[in-house]
């Protein structure tokens, strides 16, 4: 009875382990790439003080006008957010991924496209109050602070703008675009490794540390593999992700009773900014930050499913 009692500990331990590594995965790729996350915000929203500027030169103003603690106003809130939203969303994947390929008899391609989507979309939800905090306090600029840190900006949502339902402000772009960039990603990340050790296993493969009889990816191709999926996953969900933001930030745009519903906002940035300076907005920056975050993240995760001897 003792034996199978340690043995069950010895799962749910090794399970624990498991989901752990996968927010250790989102904290380590969110870490990377905050100060350009703080920049797109500035950008996707026009804020007054950089509607001018592009990428690079909004990169070089922020800490001449901010400091360079400026480039990771908000990171605080962002990795609350980011350990459970990785975690999640790498947990319920795998989840998933079992799901469907049991109950509805679905593999392949199809089913991590599948699972990926529902994913995504059930760590958004988890975690979005967090990315709507994390938004507001990065798009302050210095001297104008509306919100004084992370329990304040959630006690002045709540009391200004419809109790807890002011937190959800945005999240059907979200969920719409959610759903084809974590599928797409997840799809892509899959596609590419699978056919990369089919095709090609000893230029691009080795044996896993753990499990001599797995092959995986090198770490380089894996690099490779992760930013391609995240580039991709971006291009096809971005107009959606500068509708989110433009909603998130509510009342705090001067034009905010012109973006409460996404389809209003969608046709008011596109009316008045066009697509490449409004719906594609900073896309050059979501290109730099996409392929090392998407990049670090997968390349973690199968890292430290080889460290946990999870393979």
């Amino acid at each position: 009875m003792s034996c199978c009692k340690r043995k069950i500990r010895s799962k749910r331990e090794k399970g624990a382990n498991h989901h752990n590594k996968k927010g250790v995965a989102g904290c380590c790729a969110k870490t990377t790439i905050a100060p350009l996350d703080r920049v797109k915000i500035l950008l996707q929203a026009h804020n007054h003080h950089y509607k001018h500027l592009g990428v690079f030169s909004a990169l070089c103003a922020v800490p001449k006008k901010e400091g360079y603690l400026g480039l990771y106003k908000g990171n605080g809130a962002m990795m609350i957010r980011i350990f459970p939203y990785g975690a999640i969303q790498f947990m319920s994947f795998d989840h998933y991924k079992k799901l469907i390929t049991t109950k509805l008899g679905i593999s392949g391609h199809i089913h991590r496209l599948m699972a990926g989507s529902m994913a995504g979309m059930t760590a958004v939800i988890c975690t979005y109050p967090l990315d709507m905090v994390r938004v507001r306090l990065a798009f302050q600029v210095k001297g104008e602070h509306t919100y004084t840190g992370i329990v304040h900006a959630f006690k002045t949502i709540y009391a200004k703008e419809g109790g807890f339902r002011g937190f959800y402000r945005g999240l059907m772009p979200t969920i719409v675009g959610m759903a084809p960039y974590a599928g797409v990603s997840f799809f892509t990340f899959g596609t590419l490794k699978s056919v990369g050790l089919s095709s090609a296993p000893t230029l691009l493969g080795r044996p896993s540390s753990d499990n001599p009889n797995v092959l995986v990816l090198k770490t380089h191709i894996n690099l490779l593999c992760g930013g391609i999926a995240g580039a991709i996953a971006q291009t096809i969900s971005y107009p959606l992700d500068v509708t989110r933001r433009r909603m998130q930030l509510g009342t705090v745009l001067p034009d905010s009773e012109k973006c409460l519903t996404m389809l209003k906002t969608l046709k008011y940035v596109y009316g008045h900014h066009g697509i490449r300076r409004g719906l594609y907005r900073g896309l050059s920056l979501n290109y730099i930050r996409c392929v090392p975050s998407q990049a670090v993240a997968f390349t973690t995760y199968e890292l430290m499913k080889q460290f946990l001897h999870l393979n």
